[in-house]
């Protein structure tokens, strides 16, 4: 019990001198970004990213760097990666949709459904509806224990029952979405698409920096992908950010 007291200690310990440092290296990466130092920034953004650190405000801070820096695509996948996690912070969504009218050519947007869905997180989605669940069958339990309740709960059980399963639609809708609907988005000044996954391939065609494409297929370091004209081709996953679903 002792030993294990101790370890318990120790990964303690060691987790605030992570998250201390964490703390520092954010507060630099944002020195850096008011000095106007920003492909910097971004640079430090990015080595926080790497450990593995998720937050809104990193991706969204990550995001603004880069498109001070002139990186359109980098922007755009910090942004959305931000935007999982906070999908109704509205200066979040509007600094997207800005850096998104600078991007040129054709590209993909997400459906109407697809940001209605989106305006919860997948976690917030799940535990809503477990939340519903659980009362709907809290319900079904006093009803059966407590038969003289019945007519009085008759309501409250058809709401319930309608809010679970409408709650359990659009989680499933948001699921889908996220692990199906993946996009690239294009991170260098022009990407070259071709017909097959390999350098000598015919080009298909041509994206340019911030496009978002559809993603189709992933294989051995490259990405099928589509854009809203129709067309499809393969690019090097060194020119794109792999993003799930909204």
């Amino acid at each position: 019990m002792k030993k294990l007291s101790a370890i318990l200690l120790v990964l303690i310990f060691v987790g605030n001198i992570f998250a201390a440092d964490v703390t520092a290296d954010f507060s630099a990466a944002n020195k850096l970004y008011a000095e106007g130092k920003f492909s910097d920034a971004a640079s430090a953004y990015e080595k926080i990213l790497q450990t593995g650190t998720q937050s809104p405000a990193l991706w969204f801070n990550a995001g603004s760097a880069e498109f001070k820096a002139g990186h359109l695509g980098k922007a755009i996948a910090a942004y959305r990666q931000a935007e999982l996690l906070a999908p109704r912070d509205a200066e979040l969504r509007a600094n997207l949709a800005f850096v998104r009218n600078q991007v040129q050519g054709a590209t993909v947007r997400e459906s109407s459904w697809q940001n209605w869905v989106g305006s919860l997180t997948l976690n917030e989605g799940t535990v809503l509806t477990a939340i519903l669940f659980w009362l709907t069958l809290g319900i079904f339990a006093v009803r059966q224990l407590r038969p003289a309740l019945v007519p009085k709960l008759q309501g409250v059980t058809r709401i319930l029952v309608l809010l679970t399963i409408f709650s359990a639609t659009v989680l499933g809708l948001q699921a889908a979405n996220h692990f199906s609907n993946g996009t690239a988005v294009v991170t260098v000044a022009e990407a070259t698409a071709r017909s097959g996954p390999f350098d000598e391939a015919q080009s298909a065609f041509t994206a340019r920096d911030g496009a978002e494409l559809s993603v189709l297929d992933q294989r051995d370091g490259w990405v099928q992908v589509a854009n809203n004209a129709g067309k499809s081709g393969w690019l090097s996953t060194k020119l794109v950010s792999v993003l799930p679903g909204a």
